[in-house]
């Protein structure tokens, strides 16, 4: 099974037991059930509520992004796994300030982890990072005294900061990091972590859906109207080694380019073209396989985030504490 990211404006539908998209232009694809895990949808699109129904069926969810190529919503798929008991358990987990702080903490310590590991690699390729590498470490220091959610915040928050400072120091010409910029991105480097970002937010909303979690209660993001802010805790953890890492290939590789990009009042973004290139890049890091020593097998990526899944279940079950994926 896999991902599809249909680019193009068109009609999705029903046809049999397949998933039939066609394009404006009167083009064809079948996409056979049995083959989709979920898919992306970057185009204009029009779908009926027989697709919709089929979708909720097969536990297939969609994700929309907006013009400028950015998360907008999903369609979440009714839940198949569901367990009462561990919904009672992640929210007892959640108003517990003590046992929220725990998860929280472990959340930012994996993310301040795999960051530093990020920029160890460079320092080992002799580049100039280590002045970020100590304002990160004097964060992660300081998280066992962190007596609640909104400092352990300030402090990620800070660790970032020093991180996507450092990106001057390795990433070539032309992609340099002057400060974060979100709503909207305004320079290549910003559309390109906002992209990403958002990528991964869906990936790892589809992986949550494969487990008996419920993805609006969180620990680190406060949870909120319109939002699956587990999603956005989970994602923590990963950005650092997947789309950080999809990000530095593109562009030291000279795989990403200025012609690859757009610009609208103070707005850049990816064109059709770069959301093409980050995308094959992003999916190619998903596949990646890497060896998983507890499991003693070869672990995709993309697996690797369900099974941060588990690892969060089983801590609200009270079975084994959470620890989150640390690079080596």
């Amino acid at each position: 099974m896999r991902d599809y990211y249909i680019f193009k404006s068109g009609r999705l539908r029903r046809n049999e037991n397949t998933v039939e998209f066609e394009t404006a232009a009167g083009e064809k694809k079948s996409l056979p059930v049995n083959d989709v895990y979920c898919i992306h949808l970057f185009g204009e699109i029009d779908l009926n509520t027989k697709l919709v129904v089929f979708l909720n069926q097969h536990g297939i969810p969609l994700h929309f992004y907006n013009y400028y190529g950015y998360y907008s919503g999903s369609f979440y798929p009714r839940e198949k796994l569901l367990s009462g008991f561990l919904i009672v358990k992640q929210v007892e987990n959640y108003i517990n300030p003590q046992k929220r702080l725990a998860i929280a903490k472990e959340f930012v310590e994996t993310a301040m982890h795999n960051m530093l590991a990020n920029l160890d690699h460079y320092k080992k390729n002799g580049k100039d990072v280590q002045q970020f590498m100590d304002r990160i470490q004097e964060e992660s220091s300081g998280l066992a005294n962190a007596s609640g959610v909104p400092e352990l915040m300030g402090m990620e928050g800070r660790a970032r900061d020093a991180y996507y400072s450092s990106f001057n120091s390795f990433l070539r010409e032309g992609f340099e990091f002057d400060k974060r910029t979100r709503m909207p991105p305004q320079n290549m480097l910003n559309s390109l972590i906002s992209f990403g970002n958002s990528l991964l937010y869906a990936t790892v909303l589809t992986e949550i859906y494969h487990t008996q979690l419920t993805p609006t209660v969180s620990y680190l993001h406060e949870p909120g109207e319109r939002r699956y802010s587990l999603s956005l805790d989970i994602s923590e953890v990963f950005k650092p080694l997947i789309v950080d890492r999809v990000i530095f290939g593109l562009i030291n590789n000279r795989i990403i380019k200025e012609e690859h990009f757009a610009e609208d009042l103070n707005y850049c973004y990816l064109n059709e073209q770069g959301r093409r290139t980050f995308l094959a890049e992003y999916q190619k890091k998903l596949d990646t396989t890497i060896n998983n020593a507890r499991l003693k097998r070869n672990i995709s990526y993309q697996r690797l985030i369900r099974i941060e899944c588990f690892k969060l279940v089983k801590h609200l079950l009270g079975e084994k504490d959470y620890r989150g994926l640390r690079s080596k």
